[in-house]
């Protein structure tokens, strides 16, 4: 189906951070966008004072009218209304069916990888923003720059963040494709590694002759990819702070508790500085990403780094809900080992001294089944270490994999199981003594464990002021 504005586009899954990015647009670009999703979120608030007519709960006759239906890759087939809408001759689509329309007359930025893909598109809309490029993008978090996790605007790029699942990102067509990482992931849709990295390099083939593919040399997988596209004559950048052939490079790396302060080299030539806010040698790698995408739209290096210096972060990427008394509670997204071992060593040096107290909430069965060994080493930097119950998302339970057999997998000191939720947060309660640094690791909806603790803190403190 050829996309034409004023068309009516259902949404299902409309509530989810990627599907309410892509309603944003559709309904600014001037198409009518009706959704549903089982609860009401801060995005679907949003869509409805946008115009979109939201369903809270699904059901046939939420598809009525439609012209076609958009739905989310956790939906299954079986879905009340994609049984409604393939009765009612209504096509029904996946992401990777539509993106590259929605996109048309844009020249994309695609940003891909297993973990970091939602900072590395923040950081390069935010420099776009700021450089008053007037960019369109859609991310996986809300952009703390614009307050919006999507835009349609009316400069020449569209940035996206490429997600791999369901092979979304083979849908795109980007002009320039970053690629930070490549490891196994989603078990329940990439059954093998291999399966996974077949996926990276057919997205890496869809940059054209003219484009460029921006790869993170420090990565072994993404290297590899860039390596191979080069062989077939397409132009790859590579970017990283260990591996001897980049063609940038971080270096003079000082990461204090207030600011990531490097330096960057462009084939041996020093360009200049950059001031990051947020922490953590990971995000040096991602502002290099950025910089090095940004750099093929003309914008000066000096303009980059000025704009890197005001760039807040994305919403549940380090995010610091709140402190109180010394006890500072921050909401994550990481849910992959490599992940978790890089926020975890970001808050050690963020918050260097503090006592560091890790809620992880896995997430989906085949993902902890599979990555294990993985996990188990993956919380050194860790004091403490609780595991909640496993966020099931789009899957059934798996027999002898649960929240207490994952716990007992750690190998930590300190590592427990811990559920419900109130549970946790009774412990928290308990245990916890300033000075220290509690850090929500989820994926799901474990972040109201630290919600619920921060008003219990304040409850407490309230109660003692009145003694």
């Amino acid at each position: 189906m050829h996309l034409q504005p004023h068309q009516h586009i259902h949404i299902v899954g409309i509530g989810g951070s990627g599907m309410s990015a892509i309603a944003r647009v559709l309904i600014q670009k001037g198409y009518r966008v009706s959704g549903s999703d089982r609860a009401d979120n801060e995005f679907t608030q949003s869509l409805a004072q946008m115009g979109a007519t939201i369903f809270i709960g699904h059901d046939a006759s939420n598809v009525a009218g439609a012209d076609l239906l958009l739905v989310t890759s956790a939906v299954p087939t079986t879905h009340v209304e994609i049984t409604a809408a393939r009765a009612a001759a209504i096509p029904v689509f996946k992401r990777a069916d539509l993106m590259a329309q929605i996109m048309a007359g844009q020249s994309a930025i695609a940003v891909a990888g297993v973990h970091g893909k939602t900072t590395t598109t923040s950081m390069i809309a935010h420099i776009l923003i700021k450089t008053e490029r007037d960019p369109s993008y859609i991310i996986g978090g809300v952009l703390r720059t614009s307050g919006v996790n999507a835009a349609f605007g009316h400069g020449p790029v569209f940035v996206i963040e490429a997600d791999e699942y369901d092979h979304m990102f083979l849908g795109l067509r980007p002009q320039v494709a970053v690629i930070g990482n490549v490891e196994w992931d989603h078990p329940d849709f990439f059954p093998t590694p291999d399966a996974m990295i077949g996926a990276f390099v057919r997205f890496a083939a869809l940059v054209p002759p003219d484009g460029r593919l921006i790869v993170c040399a420090d990565d072994d997988g993404a290297r590899k990819l860039g390596e191979g596209r080069a062989a077939a004559g397409i132009p790859v950048s590579y970017y990283g702070i260990d591996h001897p052939r980049v063609n940038w490079r971080a270096v003079d790396i000082d990461i204090q508790p207030e600011v990531t302060h490097f330096a960057v080299e462009r084939d041996g030539e020093r360009l200049g500085e950059v001031h990051l806010r947020v922490p953590g040698r990971h995000n040096v790698l991602d502002a290099l990403a950025a910089l090095t995408a940004t750099d093929t739209q003309g914008i000066p290096f000096a303009d980059a780094a000025a704009a890197l210096a005001s760039f807040e972060g994305a919403g549940r990427r380090f995010d610091v809900r709140e402190e109180v008394n010394g006890i500072v509670v921050i909401d994550d997204y990481a849910h992959h080992p490599t992940a978790i071992r890089a926020t975890l060593a970001a808050a050690r040096a963020r918050y260097p001294g503090r006592e560091l107290w890790a809620i992880w909430q896995p997430h989906t069965f085949s993902r902890t089944l599979a990555l294990l060994e993985d996990y188990a080493r993956a919380f050194a930097d860790a004091d403490h270490v609780l595991v909640t119950d496993i966020y099931a998302a789009r899957e059934q339970p798996l027999a002898d994999v649960s929240g207490v057999t994952t716990a007992h997998a750690i190998a930590h000191v300190d590592a427990r199981h811990i559920a419900p939720f109130e549970a946790a947060v009774d412990l928290l309660v308990d245990e916890v003594k300033s000075p220290a640094v509690i850090l929500i690791m989820s994926a799901g909806d474990a972040p109201q464990i630290g919600i619920e603790y921060l008003r219990r803190l304040h409850n407490l403190s309230n109660e003692g002021s009145h003694e």
